[in-house]
Order: C-alpha cells, then structure tokens, then sequence
C-alpha cells in the first residue's frame, strides 16, 4: 500500500514562485515512484522539477531510489530544485 504523498516544507513557496513567472504548475507528488513532484509549462514548454529541501542536511537532500531509477529512465530533463534561488536559476535558464 502506497503512503500519503508527503510535500518539502519548501514546495509550496516554489510552487508560488513558478506560477508568478507565468508557469502552469500541476503537482504530481500523489503518483509516486519515482515521478518528480512537478509538471510546469510555459511558453508551450513542459518542465519536470524534483524538489528538495535545501535547508536539510545535504543526506537529507538526495533522491530516494526510485526517484534515481525514474530519473534515469526517463528521456528528458528533471531540473532538482533546492530553494528559490534555484527556481530562479531554472527561469532564468528556460
């Protein structure tokens, strides 16, 4: 049995961040195994984003194993967000 999906403390600041720059934001943290915690789009481009406490230990910060397997698979990018300032590198850079 699959547990409830549970949010980093900072998810819902980057989340609110995201849709201030123009994102669509849809969470995808109810899927499980694996799935990124985002789908964001803008500009007719779509994002996946794993988001990660940056204010943890760095231990704390990894990608469990079935976050590395999906990550692995799948053919396109996942950008790793920590804090803000991350979020904001990501804008900047798509």
């Amino acid at each position: 049995m699959r547990r409830i999906a549970r949010i980093d403390r900072n998810q819902t600041e980057i989340v609110e961040l995201f849709r201030q720059a123009g994102y669509s934001v849809q969470s995808l943290a109810q899927l499980g195994n694996g799935v990124p915690d985002l789908l964001i789009a803008r500009n007719g481009v779509n994002h996946l984003v794993e988001i990660k406490d940056g204010e943890k230990p760095q231990s704390k910060q990894q990608l469990t194993a079935d976050q590395s397997e999906w990550t692995w698979r799948w053919k396109g990018k996942v950008w790793l967000v920590t804090s803000k300032d991350d979020a904001i590198d990501m804008i900047e850079q798509t």
